[in-house]
């Protein structure tokens, strides 16, 4: 046998190799095609699949990590590249080994579930694109889709299912916004009407201003009243919530009542002045502390008790009294005193005179009723005959103290005397008897009377006034001057011959 000698060119293992090859490599590979040992490993067939997983990098990570087709697909395990992916089937082969109508997407990194499986695979994967480098988030394949004009972001997944897109999942309690009572059970678009949930405004009065029943006269703060679990279901609270609780028929009142049409920016006076000025029947007399006497309960209804709250118990007449009789300026400006001349000085027919303490007489029963006034304990006690008379016997007029008390301003009519004697009644009569007079002649005098004269009536002898009489002496022609039938011959000494006893009989003159 003859054996055939290498050349000048000795031709080496990968000449022979090439020699070998059985067909062109696939246009992937092309660069590689001279070079066998970057994919092959002389006379060592398993070397092959670590080569094939030093130059796809992608693919050796996938295997490690268990992710991708080749990471997850039961079959790749530790079998060769090869035995899926056979080359040198020239250039425009697809060694890939992909059946679109076979493939089981389960084994990559992306399952087909829901609407998805119902895709063909062009819909996803772009004809110049890998496979394996095709997207897998919602917004790479979804964006001209996004009705919410990515406001809600890139994370579709947070709300929508592959299931169905508009069968939503979205948790509303992960927001600022939690959807609590009513707003659970509202569409989404009922708040959202642009799918711009970001730029949602969490404010009551953005969505519902025309549900407001108070046409805005409350403000915008609906959830100062209103709370989700109910429009009509009212959590404000006048008493807790604010400084004035609302009492008796104040919480029979409407809001607009007393506040305006922006109610919450209202600051009002709780004084009850400020909203029943106008219903003050006392115009002002009793001060603006009204709940000193009124409750809300019933404003015609006062509660204030004058015998214990102030220092004048209303008795007998005062009870059946008006207010404004007594007080006639503002109480609080003005009280009137608890004299009774401090009301009464006008009705005083006494002028003042017996002071200002009418109680003293009067009683608060009746103005005219019988008084209990002790004449006695006055100057002039009311004895005898004057007991009997009334007031008006002796008092013209009710300036009682202005009354002399003299005999003779009450009796100068009844003077028999017609005035010979001084004014002094009293030292003869007493007031049983006008003629029960006392008058002793002998001791209240410088002249007794003796003889004859005790039986001289008074005023065979007082012919004048007695001043007069006092001022002469007491000689006998003083009275017998035209008795004298001497004619004065014997002189004015008439004692000298004749007695008290009778003119007639004479003395002695021894």
């Amino acid at each position: 046998m003859l054996i055939a000698l290498p050349t000048s060119q000795t031709a080496t293992a990968q000449d022979i190799e090439t020699l070998v090859m059985p067909g062109p490599v696939i246009a992937g590979h092309a660069d590689y095609e001279g070079e066998c040992s970057s994919c092959h490993k002389s006379f060592n067939k398993s070397a092959q699949r670590g080569l094939c997983l030093e130059c796809h990098e992608e693919i050796a990570t996938d295997i490690e990590q268990l992710d991708g087709f080749h990471g997850k697909h039961p079959d790749v395990g530790d079998s060769q590249c090869a035995d899926c992916h056979t080359d040198h089937l020239g250039r425009g082969a697809d060694i890939s080994g992909l059946d679109e109508d076979t493939f089981n997407h389960q084994f990559t990194d992306f399952e087909l579930i829901g609407g998805h499986s119902e895709v063909v695979c062009g819909d996803c994967h772009a004809p110049d694109t890998k496979h394996r480098d095709t997207p897998s988030e919602c917004f790479d394949c979804h964006e001209d889709d996004d009705v919410h004009d990515q406001t809600a972001g890139q994370t579709c997944g947070d709300c929508h299912s592959a299931t169905d897109w508009t069968d939503v999942e979205f948790d509303h309690d992960t927001t600022d916004w939690p959807l609590i009572g009513k707003h659970a059970d509202a569409a989404c678009d009922t708040c959202h009407e642009d799918q711009s949930f970001r730029n949602a405004s969490t404010d009551c009065f953005a969505c519902h201003a025309e549900d407001d029943a108070h046409d805005g006269r409350s403000g915008n703060e609906c959830g100062n009243c209103h709370n989700p679990n109910g429009w009509d279901d009212t959590s404000f609270d006048h008493s807790r919530d604010t400084d004035f609780p609302l009492l008796g028929k104040h919480g029979l009142l409407s809001c607009d009542d007393c506040h305006s049409e922006d109610a919450f920016a209202d600051t009002l006076e709780t004084s009850c002045v400020s909203c029943h000025l106008e219903d003050d029947s006392h115009e002002g007399h009793n001060g603006e502390s009204c709940e000193n006497c009124h409750t809300a309960e019933d404003w015609a209804e006062p509660t204030f008790d004058h015998d214990t709250d102030t220092d004048f118990v209303l008795r007998g007449g005062h009870t059946e009294i008006a207010c404004n009789d007594c007080h006639i300026e503002p109480v609080y400006d003005i009280s009137p005193g608890t004299s009774c001349d401090s009301c009464h000085l006008d009705d005083d027919p006494h002028e003042g005179t017996l002071g200002g303490d009418c109680a003293a007489c009067h009683t608060e029963v009746e103005w005219a009723d019988p008084v209990f006034f002790d004449h006695d304990l006055t100057v002039f006690p009311l004895l005898g005959k004057h007991a009997e008379n009334e007031c008006d016997a002796c008092h013209e007029d009710k300036a009682f103290a202005n009354t002399d008390s003299g005999c003779v301003s009450c009796h100068l009519e009844d003077d028999v005397h017609q005035g010979n004697f001084h004014e002094r009644c009293a030292e003869c009569h007493n007031p049983v008897a006008w003629d029960a007079w006392t008058f002793d002649h002998n001791l209240q005098t410088d002249f007794p009377l003796t003889g004859a004269h005790v039986n001289v009536a008074c005023d065979d002898c007082h012919r004048t006034p007695l001043e007069r009489i006092k001022a002469i002496d007491n000689s006998c022609r003083n009275c017998h001057r035209s008795d004298d039938v001497h004619d004065g011959e014997f002189g004015f000494d008439c004692g000298r011959c004749h007695t008290a006893d009778s003119f007639s009989e004479v003395r002695s003159l021894q």
